[in-house]
């Protein structure tokens, strides 16, 4: 018997589609990943955008081509937040929503919808191994209400794994690199731990730490000299912004200034000289003016991002946003050409400071990444394996490099 996970949207779907293939596995099916002939379907959907919920609805009939008498069940965040639009669909047998995805591999022979709610953290098992890179859940659910973001609604509320049993899935997993990732990894909390006690309850775990999106609010010299004393944590930080303008951010309910979060890149700066800051900019929001959005050019210049993703505003039905006049899609369009032109000139300036220096980096199956996230490709690079590389010519997708000495 095979079983295909399809996966739409974040990298906490994709983490726990990893975790629902080891299940499945353990269940005795032959799993894949891959759209294609299967005897079981489990759909985990995405729900950020309006665009996004109409591309899960759209994957039911996509799997029905490969086998129409195979069952399909439907997790995930869209399911949360529209359950009948999917079990209505003709071979739909289970709907799931995304708060309790640890009920699907016990109730895949019952027919239903069930969108449970629960206020502990949901154990899901752990992903499958791989030679690299590994993601870690120690977080789900959202307490921040953003205006234009349904994720709150359909996740619940911040809820946060257990250190014990992080540290335990941290030592199993066997990967050489492994990135925490949650909905809200800002807001981890078991007792008095916060994301800076985990960090340090992780400094033995043999293994190289990424964290996932962080709020700008939980850079601190605490958690800067955290990172430091561990040792073990590289320097990549993926800082929300969403917008370069107060008003904008007042207006999303995003709980900081321009002038803080720079402030907060200054000081990762001051701990990681070499540190890459990522970073998410929405164009076209409501209340956007054209002197709002010049705002948003301008501090990818000042943050001197290493990466930046662009989206265009969508509205959700159920957010505070959704009840403002959206602007024309042309305007969306337009400023969004302009971002993606402004990021791209900032991602090259980052990769042109570290041409001609030696880095080190992690090879994956084609190609690898720098501690600060530099996408490299060098002739002899092995998966799995470090080596201290000499960064050579930039390309559309990273640099080029020369392994100079092999780690291990």
């Amino acid at each position: 018997m095979k079983a295909c996970v399809f996966t739409l949207g974040c990298k906490m779907n994709e983490v726990e589609s990893e975790s629902l293939l080891r299940g499945l596995e353990e269940l005795g099916y032959e799993v894949t990943e891959e759209l294609g002939a299967a005897d079981l379907y489990l759909l985990n959907t995405c729900a950020v955008t309006a665009e996004a919920e109409k591309k899960s609805r759209q994957a039911v009939a996509r799997m029905r081509k490969y086998n129409p008498t195979a069952p399909v069940v439907v997790c995930g965040c869209a399911a949360q937040n529209d359950p009948r639009a999917f079990a209505e669909k003709e071979g739909v047998t289970l709907v799931t929503g995304a708060q309790r995805k640890d009920r699907v591999l016990a109730l895949l022979r019952e027919r239903g919808i069930f969108c449970e709610s629960d206020e502990g953290f949901c154990e899901l098992p752990a992903p499958r191994r791989t030679k690299t890179r590994a993601y870690l859940r120690i977080q789900d659910g959202c307490n921040r209400f953003c205006s234009y973001c349904l994720i709150p609604y359909l996740r619940g509320r911040s809820r946060s794994r257990s250190a014990e049993s992080v540290l335990y899935e941290a030592n199993s997993l066997g990967a050489k690199e492994i990135v925490l990732t949650g909905i809200d990894v800002t807001s981890y909390r078991d007792g008095e731990t916060d994301l800076g006690g985990l960090i340090r309850k992780l400094k033995e775990v043999p293994a190289r730490f990424r964290l996932g999106s962080l709020e700008a609010g939980i850079v601190t010299e605490e958690l800067l000299s955290a990172m430091k004393e561990a040792g073990n944590v590289l320097p990549h930080f993926h800082l929300s912004l969403q917008s370069g303008s107060d008003s904008v951010l007042r207006a999303m309910n995003r709980r900081y200034t321009r002038k803080e979060y720079l402030e907060k890149c200054a000081l990762i700066y001051a701990y990681f000289p070499e540190a890459a800051i990522t970073t998410d900019i929405i164009a076209g929001f409501p209340t956007e003016t054209e002197e709002d959005f010049l705002l948003s050019l301008s501090v990818i210049d000042e943050a001197k991002f290493a990466k930046v993703h662009a989206f265009p505003y969508s509205p959700r039905a159920g957010t505070a946003a959704a009840k403002l006049k959206d602007l024309p899609a042309s305007v969306k369009k337009e400023r969004m050409g302009r971002i993606l032109a402004r990021a791209q000139a900032a991602e090259a300036r980052f990769i042109d400071r570290f041409l001609n220096t030696e880095q080190t980096v992690l090879f994956e199956d084609r190609g690898g990444y720098t501690d600060n996230y530099i996408r490299v490709t060098a002739e002899g690079g092995r998966e799995g394996e470090l080596c201290r590389v000499l960064l050579q010519e930039r390309t559309n997708e990273g640099a080029t490099g020369k392994i100079i000495a092999r780690i291990e």
